[in-house]
This record gives C-alpha cells, structure tokens and sequence, in this order.
C-alpha cells in the first residue's frame, strides 16, 4: 500500500502509539495508516500517514474532540 497523505494530531504521554492504534481498531476500522516507528514520550503531536486525502479528512473528523 502507498500511503500518500499524512495528518498530525495532538496528543501526550506515553504509549501513545498502542493507544492511537486501540482507538483506530474500535473507531476507524476501514481507514488504512501507517505510524512512525516511534514518538518521543515528550512529544504533543503524532503524525500518521493513509492513503488519501478522503481517509485523512474522515480520520480527522473522528478524532475531532476525542482525547487520547
């Protein structure tokens, strides 16, 4: 898969990739990313790579006001 687009999100401390990917298998099953390997515990942002921009705007709409 070619994953052309990415968004960057807030979110903190620690674990959060399994929290961003525990999330995403409840909330947006159908939506294909790809994480960073790693994100700095320090760090208040994430960015993740899908595929194109309709599945980056609906991923931003679900993640509106969600707390992670």
């Amino acid at each position: 898969m070619t994953f052309r687009c990415s968004c960057t999100f807030p979110i903190s401390g620690p674990n959060k990739l399994p929290r961003f990917k525990q999330w995403a298998a409840a909330n947006a099953p159908d939506i294909a990313f790809s994480l960073p390997p790693q994100v700095p515990v320090k760090s208040e942002k994430m960015t993740i790579r899908v595929r194109s921009i309709a599945d980056r705007d609906a991923l931003l709409g679900l993640l509106d006001g969600v707390k992670l």
